[in-house]
């Protein structure tokens, strides 16, 4: 069974001991005190629980201590969700309007085909993070990641801006991810730092930074930076290199007859 919850009604806060409570049931949970017009939901001791803030419309905040399970955020339409602590895969799948902000390192398949909101990461991710991200009109999901990732970094990507920032590499030290942007048909990767041509995938292409790169760039290292202590200036007084997909449809000569 779930712990009681306390709502300190006065200030819309509720607080909930997650040890050991069964995932559904916290979810359960959670939707309720959003539906009931919390505006910060804490939740402490959190060990692997799956889906927290999957699925709900609201504006409300989830404070998460401890390690969030699979599909944290999915399909979450407005919701802000920090945790102090890792994550583990698939978060913001397919999330659509809201925000993730994650005090240590997630797993594979970071912001799986997210059509809006932004993730910041503030370590590292595992593989295939940005996979079939996309965008529609002025709808553009946004994951920044402080660290390095794995192979398959914005495979089939279709819209959106990933940014990656490897703030944990050594000077001089290439980003190790292989097949970056294999099959990438829309968006933008940006990449803090170098990597070689052989770890791209052959959809993707290399230019430098525009003036509209470069302010759409600032903007998103300054908001990283304030969520998680670091200094804008030096994170972007670094070499950046843009990656785009130079094929509209890379594999449409599979299926033409």
């Amino acid at each position: 069974m779930a712990k009681k919850v306390t709502a300190q009604t006065d200030n819309h806060v509720a607080r909930l001991d997650a040890t050991g409570v069964y995932y559904r049931d916290l979810n359960a949970q959670i939707k309720k005190l959003a539906a009931d017009s919390a505006h910060r939901i804490e939740l402490s001791n959190v060990c692997g629980q799956r889906y927290i803030g999957t699925d709900i419309e609201s504006t409300v905040e989830i404070d998460i201590t401890g390690t969030p399970g699979n599909d944290l955020g999915a399909f979450m339409n407005g919701p802000r969700i920090i945790v102090h602590g890792n994550a583990q895969d698939c978060c913001g799948n397919t999330m659509n309007e809201g925000e993730i902000i994650i005090h240590g390192h997630a797993g594979d398949i970071m912001g799986m085909a997210a059509r809006g909101g932004k993730i910041f990461v503030r370590d590292d991710v595992g593989y295939r993070a940005g996979n079939h991200m996309k965008e529609y009109k002025e709808k553009k999901p946004v994951l920044v990641i402080g660290g390095t990732a794995q192979d398959f970094l914005g495979e089939y990507m279709a819209g959106g801006v990933l940014v990656l920032l490897g703030l944990d590499l050594e000077p001089g030290e290439n980003h190790k991810a292989n097949f970056i942007g294999t099959g990438m048909h829309g968006g933008v990767i940006y990449l803090r730092g170098t990597v070689e041509d052989y770890q791209l995938g052959k959809e993707v292409g290399t230019a430098e930074l525009d003036d509209k790169d470069k302010a759409i760039l600032k903007e998103l290292v300054n908001q990283f930076s304030s969520y998680f202590g670091k200094d804008s200036a030096k994170i972007l007084n670094h070499k950046f290199i843009k990656l785009y997909p130079r094929y509209l449809r890379p594999y449409g000569r599979l299926y033409a007859y």
